[in-house]
């Protein structure tokens, strides 16, 4: 987040939802004055290269040059569930930007197999059902709950600020566990004392908590047309979560089809600041 970095990674599977990531992240890449987009389309056989590198170059040089951002094309043999991340660290990329079909989607990246592909990589995932809408982005939603690892959001918030006019709408869960009330607490003071210090506009939203906290969530995401919603990962989350359905894998498919940023825990980024 620190480093310049030159490229928006965008997977590429030639469907619809692979177009809307694209155009979202045209318009990320103007705001961010980043110099070029990657599209990368991912084979299973190294014979498939040069019929896929073909048709992914004559699409790409459709749109290069739109924005002033230049489109440039990867095919890798591999899995997306591994191959995205090394690219996206290979490449040094600022985003990875993904179209997703949904919980209940046919196509491979559902919600659940997207949370898998994100889990593994150091850098953010954007994860986009639709078109972006006309305007900028203004309202974004953050999740704050008990779990340690959500200061590192932070970071991110103050990045985007820095080329958005944003206002930070934060979510906290309603709990009657004592010590995740006392952890709860102590994030949100955290996230007040650094949102103040960046001069950040932010107001924060207790819920109800008569449904789970994804649930409502999305629910607050909706009722106040957000723009985007900013998650923490689960750190090291186990293929339970994938067959039950991780709180993160409701919100990334959520229904409102709001793009959602997915932070994963890193540990070389404890420097920014720790939970008390």
């Amino acid at each position: 987040m620190e480093d310049h970095h030159e490229t928006i990674l965008v997977p590429w599977d030639f469907t619809p939802v692979a177009e809307c990531a694209l155009e979202h992240a045209f318009r990320m890449a103007k705001k961010i004055d980043c110099k070029s987009i990657t599209l990368l389309h991912i084979i299973k056989k190294s014979r498939e290269y040069d019929d896929a590198h073909k048709r992914l170059t004559l699409m790409a040089g459709d749109f290069s040059g739109k924005n002033g951002v230049k489109v440039e094309v990867e095919v890798s043999v591999g899995s997306i569930f591994t191959t995205i991340a090394e690219k996206a660290d290979e490449l040094k990329a600022s985003l990875v930007i993904m179209g997703t079909h949904g919980i209940k989607g046919m196509q491979k990246l559902t919600g659940s197999w997207a949370l898998k592909v994100i889990v593994s990589s150091k850098v953010p995932f954007v994860v986009v059902q639709e078109p972006p809408h006309e305007n900028d982005m203004e309202k974004v939603i953050f999740p704050v709950d008990f779990k340690r690892e959500n200061k590192e959001i932070l970071n991110w918030v103050s990045y985007l600020s820095h080329f958005y006019k944003l206002k930070f709408y934060i979510i906290k869960p309603n709990t009657t566990d004592l010590g995740f009330i006392k952890r709860i607490k102590g994030n949100i003071a955290f996230a007040r004392r650094f949102l103040d210090s960046k001069n950040i506009d932010y107001e924060i939203h207790a819920a109800d908590g008569k449904k789970s906290f994804a649930v409502e969530t999305i629910e607050y995401a909706r009722e106040i047309h957000a723009d985007m919603i900013i998650v923490m990962s689960t750190k090291n989350i186990g293929l339970a979560d994938y067959v039950i359905g991780a709180s993160e894998q409701y919100i990334i498919a959520n229904a409102a089809k709001i793009p959602v940023m997915v932070i994963n825990p890193r540990e070389d980024l404890t420097r920014f600041g720790s939970f008390g």
